[in-house]
């Protein structure tokens, strides 16, 4: 370690000093985890998609996943070695070029299972609102913090519009799922900020509100609620995905041995929580859910004496992002919530969600690289200017 002394003052040695190296363990190890997870899904996809003279190799998605990430976690590491300074202007410039292209899915998108949301890309179905996510979570970060320099700037005020531009945006694809989640995220991110009791209950009624008209109104909504709530309908999905939890048991049928994700659909992307369930067993896929809710905790830890409004709402709004998109997929195959179509971050196959994730936790590792026990140390200076 030579070269990696912590007087090194090159852009390798002062990141090797100030990652956060336990949260930076956790994703990889999060990102191993969903390699051996495709490689169970990939045949059941592999067959799904095969047929009449298409014949598709079982190994074919999780070739693709290994694709996707030798190019994100690089992604990760580089943004993860950004100043905040350029983090900041990384996300607010790639916040606007992402809002155009959501703008431009309604004319040049495909459609896929009823709903269109990606751009096609030669070899390559890129999705706007994956890669807006993090985004916009750093954008409404920027804008919520200026309130703590002067409170008469209309910062919530215009964090919101751009929430209601993106929301429009989404419900036309049609996108509940994510529509919620900018929501919740932003939600959290203006009571952090200091938004009154008052004005949170009644964002709350008007979110309530605009459900039921989603529901009185979207056909799409009906009959997912309508499905989750009286049971009535196709319930296909979520009845295989939960025999898929009672077949595995415990410990699981074992790796290569689950018969019942064959009739799982998705099963490599949306339901792979699923196949982890009945290969693997309830035992693993609560350890997988425990290891979202230690990268959740790992980070609001590290806020804890954060001074810096920014980075205190920016990174807390991308830990509550990934841990809730992570609940959501969770609780959809436990038949918790009714189906929404989001995938597992780091685990399910896809390359817009596996490089949008990557580019958001590097983001976020970007923000978290003043460890705590560098601050008390003579190298602190070297961490914030890093």
């Amino acid at each position: 370690m030579k070269h990696l002394s912590r007087n090194d003052r090159t852009v390798l040695g002062r990141w090797f000093w100030t990652i956060d190296k336990p949260l930076l363990a956790l994703v990889l190890l999060l990102i191993g985890l969903g390699i051996i997870a495709v490689a169970a899904a990939s045949p059941v996809a592999a067959h799904r998609y095969s047929g009449g003279s298409v014949r598709i190799d079982d190994l074919f998605y999780l070739k693709r996943q290994v694709m996707w990430v030798l190019a994100g976690v690089p992604l990760m590491l580089a943004m993860s070695m950004l100043p905040v300074r350029w983090a900041k202007r990384v996300a607010l410039g790639g916040t606007v070029v992402f809002l155009l292209l959501l703008f431009a899915v309604p004319f040049v998108g495909s459609e896929v299972n009823g709903a269109v949301r990606w751009v096609n890309l030669p070899g390559f179905q890129l999705q706007p609102s994956e890669f807006l996510k993090p985004l916009f979570v750093i954008t409404t970060a920027w804008l919520l913090a200026a309130r703590f320099d002067d409170r008469s700037l209309p910062t919530m005020q215009l964090s919101f519009g751009l929430l209601v531009v993106i929301s429009g945006l989404l419900v036309k694809q049609p996108d509940f799922g994510q529509t919620a989640l900018f929501g919740t995220v932003w939600l959290a991110q203006a009571v952090l900020a200091g938004m009154s009791i008052v004005v949170v209950g009644g964002v709350i009624c008007l979110a309530i509100a605009g459900l039921g008209v989603a529901y009185l109104t979207s056909t799409h909504v009906a009959e997912r609620i309508d499905h989750f709530v009286k049971g009535t309908g196709d319930t296909y999905q979520i009845d295989r995905a939960l025999d898929c939890f009672k077949a595995g048991g415990l410990f699981g049928a074992g790796p290569g041995e689950g018969q019942m994700k064959f009739r799982l659909p998705e099963a490599q992307t949306d339901y792979i929580f699923s196949v982890i369930g009945e290969e693997f067993g309830a035992i693993a896929a609560f350890m997988i859910a425990v290891l979202y809710l230690a990268i959740v905790v790992r980070v609001l830890l590290q806020l804890l004496d954060e001074e810096e409004p920014f980075v205190f709402l920016a990174a807390s709004g991308l830990a509550i992002e990934f841990g809730l998109q992570a609940a959501i997929n969770m609780a959809v195959n436990l038949a918790l919530l009714p189906s929404k179509g989001m995938t597992l971050p780091f685990v399910s196959h896809g390359g817009s969600s596996f490089l949008a994730l990557s580019l958001g936790m590097g983001l976020l590792l970007a923000l978290t690289r003043r460890n705590p026990y560098l601050k008390a140390s003579p190298y602190a200076a070297l961490a914030r200017a890093a």
